[in-house]
């Protein structure tokens, strides 16, 4: 008999129970034994109300042999995973949070007790992404990491393309249905995207990458006008994870961005998540589905378990050699530049002195949108901040063209 307890019970561990009562009949030895929950009046009508429990010492004293972590969240799950773990119990998260900020301190313990940590529902949700970048292209070198990784932000963006709805609108539409927390912010400011690109960019490239390192904007100050130009120039907005290792350096962003009409990522739209890994040997691998959300998130749990019940998979590596984030990349770019400005005429011959091929794509009362094709974003960069201290523009919006 396989024993197994929940830390937290809400929208990921209620499916996951679903999912076991619907697979009962296939894996008849696994015990539900614990579940620790923070208020009991709000799971009394839940199967399995009878072992819920909010004392921490009762939850660690049942003899566990998988501890599932559904709580989300940084504290109290740290000490209550490394507890786990400390105790010899073979540990399952979905926690992405906890994964990109302790999950090399976490495997350490793992490994000392002889257990295995599985986290496959941290990043990307439902959709299989670690087990395929750990086992199944095991034989290449990664060399770049592109996705959409945060269902939140690409719901808002599809409605903001769609229907023509403002940020705020379309945020509202978001929590609204289910898609947007109250508090918005580890989503639409690129947190959460930044955390999963982390962790899969250290399994990779084998280098241990801080998601705070990575250069990481959100999609608070777009605006329709945005999207009009992007149109207008045959592209889509998208909130691009992405990650290029280029020999002993790695060069990381999330970031708004334009994305062909004709690409995978134009047509992945609403919750839906998509990742492209290239591999020396086998080039582009595409991984679509849902991010989130109940039954697809509790899917990869489940499957973390199984893996543990049968023996597969090994403790994933801690590495500890850290690598240095570039923060722009050198590669020819191509980007739409929308510059907030008092005095237009200033500006633009400003930019168009420095990139003689730049071309105007919009002019308003008190803005001017440029589309540039550069040889390195270092130039206009440093053009921009130059315009900015020289007060010839007061803020702009940059969107990087990725392929």
């Amino acid at each position: 008999m396989v024993r197994i307890s929940l830390l937290g019970y809400g929208v990921v561990g209620t499916g996951l129970i679903e999912l076991l009562e619907k697979n009962k009949d296939k894996l008849e030895n696994i015990e539900v034994v614990s579940i620790l929950v923070r208020n009991l009046e709000k799971h009394e009508n839940k199967k399995f109300s009878e072992i819920l429990t909010t004392d921490t010492e009762e939850f660690f004293s049942k003899e566990t042999d998988i501890v599932v972590e559904v709580m989300g969240g940084i504290n109290p799950a740290y000490e209550f995973v490394k507890r786990a773990l400390s105790l010899g119990r073979n540990v399952v998260t979905a926690n992405k949070d906890l994964i990109a900020e302790y999950g090399g301190k976490l495997i350490d313990i793992a490994r000392r007790k002889d257990v295995n940590l599985k986290f496959e529902a941290s990043v990307g949700g439902g959709i299989p992404l670690l087990k395929p970048l750990l086992e199944s292209l095991e034989g290449n070198e990664i060399k770049s990491i592109t996705g959409i990784l945060n269902g939140t932000t690409n719901f808002i963006l599809t409605k903001m393309s769609r229907e023509n709805l403002c940020y705020s609108k379309a945020l509202r539409e978001a929590q609204k249905q289910g898609f947007a927390e109250a508090n918005p912010e580890s989503d639409v400011m690129g947190y959460d995207a930044a955390r999963k690109l982390a962790i899969l960019s250290t399994l990779a490239y084998k280098k241990k990458i801080s998601w705070k390192d990575i250069n990481t904007k959100g999609i608070t100050e777009l605006e329709r006008q945005d999207f009009i130009y992007a149109k207008e120039l045959g592209y889509q907005i998208k909130l691009i994870a992405v990650s290029k290792k280029v020999r002993n350096e790695v060069y990381a962003s999330v970031e708004p961005a334009l994305i062909d009409g004709d690409s995978l990522f134009s047509q992945i739209n609403d919750e839906v998540n998509g990742v492209i890994f290239h591999g020396d040997a086998v080039g582009d691998v595409s991984f679509t589905g849902k991010g989130a959300g109940m039954l697809p998130t509790a899917s990869a749990v489940y499957s973390d378990i199984l893996d543990i019940i049968k023996g597969r998979g090994e403790l994933p590596t801690k590495y500890e050699e850290e690598v240095i984030i570039k923060e722009t990349t050198y590669d020819k770019s191509s980007l739409l530049i929308r510059m907030k400005t008092n005095d237009k005429r200033s500006a633009i011959k400003a930019v168009r002195e420095k990139f003689n091929k730049a071309q105007l794509v919009g002019e308003r009362k008190d803005e001017i949108a440029f589309y540039l094709e550069i040889e390195s974003e270092v130039e206009i960069i440093k053009l921009l901040n130059t315009l900015i201290k020289e007060g010839k523009i007061n803020s702009y919006t940059r969107l990087p063209k990725v392929s």
